[in-house]
C-alpha cells in the first residue's frame, strides 16, 4: 500500500479476515470518503490498491463497475443492474482462488425471473381487470401460463451467451449425478459384471439430462432445486404470496409444481411494480448465496476451506451509477433479516456524496444512547479499530424501526489528507493475515477424495477377485454365499455347496464325460423348471427337499455317474408327486464335490439356507461313507434335518444318530450274506488261506473301505478260512499301485483261493489285469469278494467294459433288488415317460440306466422323506418329518417295500434290499454277471446258502 491510510485500512480489513477464519463476525459496509473533497481520486486509488492486494491474497472479491451506465434508469435500477452481473461466477476471481469457482443459482433465477417479467411478449399478457372479478382471474391465470412458457424456454435461468451453453449443459448433468450413482448401485445387487452397472448408471444419467432438456417444458425435479427450495420458503417473499401453498415434497410433484409457479408469478407482479423490492431481491438472493458458498455444515466442507470472505468493491460509489442506493439496500436487507452473511462491501465515495449516507460511525450519536468514549483516538490505526468496535457494539440498537434515518451497516470511515499522501516506495508495506492451510482442505478435498476413490476401487477390484474366487457366482460387491469354490482333487476347483439361487454345478464341471456333463445340466434345468412351476402355482403348499451328492468332477475321478444316477432318481420322484399329490415338492441341489471330498462344507451350508427356509424338511444323499460323514451327520442334527440315504452303506451311523435313515445295506450285513459264499467256497475241507487286499485311506476321507477291510475279515475268520496278513494299496495320481501286491499274493508259499476285495471299483480292473500276468495266480481259481460299490460297474456281458480275469470269480453285493421288485412297480412306467432322453421301451430294471439301482434307491429314499413331510396330505414341518419317519411303510417302491416302522432309535434295522451277483469269464471272453440270490426291500427273511448256490 503506497500510503498510511491504505496501510491502516488494509491491516483493518486483514484484521477481520483473520477473526473470519474462527468465527462469523458481522460483516461491515465500509465507506472511505476523504476529508478534503482534493482527494477523492486518491481514495478511489485507494481502494484500487485494497483490490490488488486482497487479489494477491487469494480473496474472492468483485469489483462492481461504477461507471455511468447507459439508458435513463433510476438509481434503483441502475443498482439492481449492478448486482444482476455478479450473477456470474468469473467475476469473482479466477480458479487461483482458494477452493473452487462460487455458485449463484438464487440469484440466477431472481434474474431469469426478471428477464421474464421484462420480455416484450409478456408486455399484452399482463392483467388489466381489477384483481377478484371473474375478467380479472381468467386474465391473471392467462398471464401465469404464458410467464411460465417463457421461463421454461429460457430453462429458468437468465439468457446467456452461447459459448456457456456448455457449462450449463455440464452443470445439468451434475444434477443427476446422485442418480446415475443409485442406479448403478441398484444394479449392482443383481450381481451383473462390472461394465453393465457402470452402463445402467450412465445410462440413467444421461436418459435423465436428455429428458430435462426437453424444448418447451421445465426442467426436470425443478421444485427440489435448492434455488427453489428458497424462493418458495424464505419469508421475505411471504407478502407476494396470495394463500399459496409452500409445500415442497419428492413424492408431490404436482402440488409442489403449482406452488412454484404461484410464486413466480407473484414475484413477477411485484417486480413489474418496481421501487426497492426488485432490489433487495438481487441483495437478498446474493446473501443467501454467498452464505450458502461458506456454509461449513455442507457436504463438501467448503465453509472450512474458504477461509477469506468475499468482498465487493465499488471503486465510487454515487447516485448516479446506482452505488447509493446498492449501499441502502444492502444496509435493509440486512437489517431485515437480521442474519450474518460473510460479504465484505469496500466503497469509496466522494467527500460531497458522504452525507447520502446519512449516519456512520463518526456521526453524533442519538441522545437515548449513551455517550462513548468522550476521546476518540488520535492515530488512524486506533481510530479504525474504535470505529469497529463501537460500530459492531451499537448494531443493536441501530437495526431499530425507529431509527428511520440510520444505515447500521454502514461503517463510514473519513481519511484525512495527511493520511493519503504517497510514501516512497520504500516505506509501501501489504499486511497478510496468518495463513494456514485449513485442515478440510487437506482431509476433505479433490486430492484426497480422488485417492480415497482410488483404495475404494482398488480395494473392490481386488474384494471382487476374491468373491470370485471364493464363490460360485459374484458381481462386483455381492456374492451367492450359498456355494463356494473349493479345491479339486487333481488340481483346479470345483463348485460346493447348496445352489439356492441361480448356480448350476454342471457349469462348473472341469471334468467328466461329455455325455455325463450334458446329463447333469439337463436334470438342473428340469429340476429348476419344476421348482419353478412350484413356487408360481403352489406358494403355499409345499415341501422342500436337499438332494447332496457328487455333482462335479475332476481330472483325478471324472465320473459323473453316481451323481447323475442318483440325481435322475430325485427328479424322477419329483415329477411322480408334483403330478399327484396335493403337497408339491420342491428340490434343491446341494454338490459334495468330486467323491463328496468337501461334504462338510455342503453340510453346513445345507444347515444354514435351512435356518432361513422353514420349507426345508430333509436330505436325500450323502451316499459316500468319509471320515466326515459323523460331523455331517451330526451338523445336519443340530439343524433338525433328517437325512434319508439310498447309498450309503455305514453300519455305525444308525446306530449313532438317530435322524440318519439308509435304504442301502449295511457293510456287516453284505459282509455276512458274503459270507454265505464264502461257506460254499470252503466246503472242500480243509482250511483254506484267504486274503483281505484294502485300499489305503490314510491320506483320504475313505471310511468305506476300512468298514469293508474290517467286516470282511471277521466274516472270513469266522467261517474258517487262516487269513494271512493283511494288505492294503496306496492310489496315487488316481491310480492304485497294486503290481507289488499281486507279485507278493502269487509268489508266496500260501496262494490264497479268497481274497476278500475292499477297495473300489475302479480298482478292479487294475487288480484283474495284475493278477493274470503273474505266473502264480494265472493257472489258479481264485474269488474275489467284494462289497456294493462293485454294482456301478458296467461288464462286458451287459455291454459295458468293466471285466474280469479268467479263472477268477468275483462275487459281489449289491444294494437294489430290481427284478424281483420290477413286477409290483410304477417306477419304469413312470422313468419312460417322465425322463425325456429314454427311448420306449428302455425302461427296464437291467437297462444300462438303472442295472446300478443308483437310481432306484434314491428315488425310493425320496419318496420316503417326501411321504413323512405330507403326512395326511398336510404340509408337515422338519421335526414333525424326523418323526414321522419312523411311521414310513411305502409298497411298490424300486426297491420293493420301503418300512421304517421297525427301525429302532440308535439300532440298526433290517429289511434292506440287497442282491448277491456273481461275475465269471465266459468262453467268449465277455464278463457275464449273475444274480445268485437276492432279497427285496421290506423283507426280513435272511438269505440262506440254499438260495445262494454257487454248484
Amino acid at each position: 500500500m503506497s500510503t498510511e491510510a491504505g496501510i491502516d485500512v488494509q491491516r483493518q480489513l486483514e484484521s477481520l479476515i483473520q477473526d473470519f477464519r474462527t468465527s462469523d463476525p458481522p460483516m461491515p459496509v465500509i465507506v472511505l470518503h476523504a476529508e478534503d473533497p482534493a482527494d477523492d481520486d486518491r481514495v478511489t486509488e485507494l481502494v484500487d490498491e485494497l483490490s490488488e492486494g486482497q487479489q494477491r491474497h487469494g480473496t474472492r472479491l468483485a469489483v462492481a463497475p461504477t461507471e455511468p451506465q447507459p439508458g435513463d434508469l433510476d438509481p434503483t435500477a441502475r443498482a439492481a443492474r449492478l448486482l444482476a452481473d455478479l450473477g456470474d461466477s468469473r467475476k469473482w476471481g479466477d480458479r487461483s482462488a482458494s477452493y473452487r469457482p462460487y455458485s449463484f443459482p438464487r440469484l440466477s433465477l431472481v434474474r431469469a425471473l426478471q428477464e421474464a417479467t421484462d420480455d416484450p411478449e409478456m408486455r399484452e399478457h399482463w392483467p388489466t381487470a381489477p384483481g377478484g372479478t371473474p375478467d380479472g382471474n381468467v386474465q391473471r391465470e392467462r398471464a401465469q401460463a404464458h410467464l411460465l412458457r417463457i421461463l421454461a424456454r429460457q430453462r429458468w435461468r437468465p439468457r446467456r451467451p452461447s459459448r456457456r451453453n456448455r457449462q450449463v449443459l455440464l452443470n445439468d448433468v451434475q444434477q443427476f449425478l446422485p442418480m446415475g450413482v443409485l442406479g448403478a448401485f441398484t444394479a449392482l445387487l443383481t450381481r451383473p459384471e462390472w461394465y453393465v452397472a457402470v452402463l445402467a448408471g450412465i445410462g440413467l444419467m444421461v436418459l435423465l439430462a436428455g429428458l430435462n432438456h426437453v424444448p418447451g417444458r421445465a426442467p426436470l425435479l425443478l421444485w427440489l432445486r435448492r434455488e427453489s427450495r428458497w424462493f418458495l420458503t424464505t419469508t421475505f417473499l411471504q407478502s407476494a404470496a396470495r394463500r399459496q401453498s409452500t409445500s415442497v415434497r419428492l413424492l408431490r410433484p404436482v402440488r409442489s409444481w403449482r406452488a412454484i409457479a404461484a410464486r413466480a408469478y407473484d414475484v413477477a407482479e411485484a417486480m413489474r411494480e418496481g421501487g426497492p423490492f426488485p432490489l433487495q431481491l438481487y441483495v437478498l438472493a446474493l446473501f443467501e448465496d454467498l452464505r450458502d458458498n461458506h456454509r461449513r455444515g455442507s457436504w463438501d466442507l467448503r465453509g472450512f476451506k474458504r477461509t477469506r470472505p468475499p468482498v465487493l468493491f465499488l471503486r465510487r460509489a454515487g447516485r448516479e451509477n446506482g452505488g447509493t442506493e446498492l449501499i441502502r439496500a444492502v444496509s435493509d436487507v440486512r437489517s431485515r433479516r437480521s442474519e450474518l452473511d460473510p460479504l465484505l462491501i469496500v466503497a469509496g465515495v466522494a467527500a460531497g456524496d458522504a452525507t447520502l449516507l446519512d449516519r456512520g460511525a463518526d456521526a453524533r450519536p442519538a441522545l437515548s444512547r449513551p455517550q462513548q468514549s468522550p476521546s476518540p483516538p488520535s492515530r488512524l490505526p486506533q481510530r479504525l479499530r474504535h470505529w469497529y468496535d463501537e460500530w459492531a457494539g451499537n448494531l443493536r440498537a441501530d437495526q431499530s424501526p425507529s431509527r428511520t434515518n440510520a444505515l447500521p451497516w454502514v461503517l463510514r470511515i473519513p481519511l484525512p489528507h495527511d493520511e493519503l499522501v504517497q510514501l516512497r516506495q520504500a516505506d509501501w508495506r501489504c499486511v497478510r493475515a496468518r495463513h494456514r492451510p485449513p485442515l478440510a482442505r487437506v482431509v476433505w478435498s479433490a486430492h484426497s477424495l480422488l485417492l480415497v476413490l482410488v483404495l475404494i476401487v482398488t480395494a473392490g477390484v481386488v474384494h471382487a477377485r476374491e468373491l470370485h474366487r471364493t464363490y460360485c457366482s459374484a458381481g462386483l460387491l455381492t456374492a451367492d454365499r450359498d456355494t463356494e469354490r473349493r479345491p479339486a482333487p487333481g488340481g483346479g476347483t470345483e463348485c460346493v455347496g447348496i445352489a439356492a439361487g441361480d448356480v448350476r454345478f454342471g457349469a462348473h464341471l472341469s471334468g467328466g464325460t461329455t455325455e455325463e456333463g450334458e446329463r447333469l445340466r439337463e436334470l438342473e434345468r428340469l429340476v429348476s423348471a419344476e421348482n419353478a412351476e412350484v413356487l408360481r402355482d403352489h406358494p403355499d403348499a409345499y415341501v422342500t427337499v436337499v438332494y447332496a451328492g457328487p455333482l462335479s468332477s475332476s481330472s483325478v475321478d471324472p465320473s459323473l455317474v453316481k451323481g447323475a444316477e442318483e440325481l435322475t432318481g430325485v427328479y424322477l420322484a419329483q415329477r411322480v408327486v408334483n403330478e399327484n399329490y396335493t403337497v408339491k415338492l420342491r428340490v434343491l441341489l446341494a454338490n459334495g464335490g468330486a467323491d463328496m471330498g468337501h461334504q462338510r462344507v455342503t453340510a453346513d451350508a445345507i444347515a444354514e439356507y435351512a435356518d432361513r427356509d422353514p420349507t426345508v424338511v430333509g436330505v436325500v444323499g450323502f451316499g459316500r461313507d468319509l471320515q466326515s460323514s459323523p460331523d455331517v451327520t451330526r451338523r445336519l442334527h443340530a439343524a433338525g434335518l433328517p437325512v434319508v440315504s439310498g447309498t450309503n452303506s455305514a453300519t455305525y451311523l444308525p446306530k449313532e444318530f438317530s435322524n440318519w435313515f439308509s435304504l442301502a445295506a449295511p457293510d456287516e450285513h453284505q459282509a455276512e450274506a458274503l459270507g454265505l459264499v464264502a461257506r460254499q467256497l470252503r466246503a472242500g475241507g480243509g482250511s483254506p488261506h484267504a486274503l483281505v487286499l484294502a485300499r489305503d485311506t490314510k491320506e483320504s476321507q475313505d471310511r468305506y473301505t476300512g468298514e469293508q477291510a474290517l467286516y470282511g475279515g471277521e466274516m472270513l475268520k469266522r467261517e474258517g478260512f487262516r487269513l494271512l496278513p493283511a494288505q492294503r494299496y496306496r492310489v496315487a495320481n488316481g491310480k492304485p499301485e497294486l503290481r507289488l501286491h499281486a507279485e507278493s499274493i502269487c509268489r508266496g508259499e500260501d496262494i490264497p483261493s479268497v481274497i476278500y476285495f475292499a477297495g473300489r471299483v475302479e480298482d478292479v480292473g487294475p487288480l484283474m489285469t495284475q493278477l493274470t500276468t503273474e505266473p502264480g495266480c494265472a493257472n489258479r481259481q481264485i474269488s474275489i469278494l467284494t462289497g456294493d460299490d462293485l454294482s456301478k460297474a458296467r461288464f462286458s456281458g451287459t455291454g459295458g467294459r468293466d471285466g474280469v480275469a479268467p479263472r477268477i470269480t468275483l462275487y459281489h453285493a449289491a444294494l437294489a433288488e430290481l427284478q424281483e421288485a420290477a413286477a409290483r412297480t410304477a417306477f419304469y412306467e413312470d422313468a419312460a415317460h417322465y425322463l425325456p432322453w429314454l427311448e420306449e421301451g428302455r425302461a427296464t430294471y437291467d437297462a444300462a440306466d438303472f442295472a446300478s439301482g443308483q437310481t432306484a434307491l434314491s428315488h425310493d429314499a425320496t419318496r420316503a422323506l417326501y411321504w413323512a413331510a405330507s403326512l395326511g396330505d398336510v404340509r408337515q414341518n422338519r421335526a414333525a418329518t424326523w418323526v414321522n419317519l419312523r411311521h414310513v411303510r411305502l409298497d411298490g417302491m424300486a426297491t420293493g417295500t420301503i418300512d421304517f416302522t421297525d427301525a429302532p432309535l440308535y439300532e440298526e434295522r433290517h429289511g434292506h434290499s440287497i442282491v448277491l451277483n456273481r461275475v465269471r469269464r465266459t468262453a467268449e471272453g465277455d464278463s457275464n454277471p449273475e444274480v445268485l440270490c437276492s432279497r427285496p426291500a421290506g423283507s426280513t427273511r435272511p438269505l440262506t446258502v440254499r438260495e445262494c448256490s454257487i454248484e
